[in-house]
């Protein structure tokens, strides 16, 4: 419920923007009557089943730090590593025939006030969207979230339910991918398939980028509500995750 510093935070309402059956390990399905986009609470029940299913726990240590990862000296001929962990105080070492470091996303939110002008005469409140957790404390506010990424779109309709008034800011606008597409699938089921695969290799990407385009202004103008983006669509640019600010007038 509360932040920590280096750590990564969500908000309440959180749902998955990939599929359920996108998302799933191969070899352990989700439950089939949870929704296709589920809430984090549910990816956090599936992950626990899976740890349950086949029987992970004992291969884990929890509150354990890493206190160093070393090569071996024979590290050309084993690729060996030297670990060292610390538990309550008490440190182990280890040999680990491999190392994966997973430290996770946006753990630090980067504020960048010195690029707001008159931030300083400001009189409501500002926050990181890493700080959010629910709207409560928003009620009957006007704000401004900056940033149309995923969170910035989700917070906003979040907040849309109890502010007065929510506006969303964009620089330059942004293609508008909705979770479910045609005949009611959810959109990486559809769209990420072998075959679309296969397409997108024999089509020329002006074309790909044209149809791709089309179909999203189809579903709505983005023209019309002010996020048509400055630049062409691009299928080859990765989706990225943007934090947002948030700025509520007192």
């Amino acid at each position: 419920e509360k932040t920590e510093g280096g750590r990564p935070s969500i908000y309440r309402s959180a749902t998955s923007n990939t599929s359920k059956e996108m998302t799933a390990y191969s070899d352990y399905p989700f439950p089939a009557h949870f929704p296709n986009y589920v809430h984090n609470s549910k990816i956090m029940e599936y992950l626990r089943m899976y740890v349950r299913h086949f029987h992970l726990t004992k291969h884990i240590r929890f509150l354990t730090r890493v206190r160093s990862v070393r090569k071996r000296p024979d590290f050309c001929s084993t690729g060996q590593w030297d670990v060292v962990v610390e538990t309550e105080g008490k440190q182990e070492s280890y040999v680990f025939d491999g190392i994966m470091v997973c430290t996770g996303l946006y753990s630090e939110p980067v504020l960048p006030l010195e690029n707001f002008p008159g931030i300083k005469r400001f009189k409501g409140e500002y926050i990181h969207s890493w700080e959010y957790k629910s709207p409560e404390k928003f009620q009957g506010k006007r704000i401004v979230v900056v940033g149309i990424g995923n969170s910035g779109v989700d917070l906003a309709i979040d907040l849309s339910r109890v502010a007065s008034q929510v506006f969303l800011s964009t620089r330059t606008g942004s293609w508008i991918w909705n979770r479910v597409w045609d005949n009611g699938l959810p959109m990486d089921v559809a769209l990420f398939s072998r075959f679309n695969s296969i397409l997108e290799n024999l089509m020329p990407t002006f074309l790909t980028n044209r149809l791709a385009e089309n179909k999203l202004n189809a579903r709505f103008n983005h023209d019309m509500y002010g996020l048509q983006p400055k630049h062409r669509y691009d299928l080859e640019l990765r989706k990225n995750t943007f934090s947002a600010v948030f700025w509520s007038r007192l």
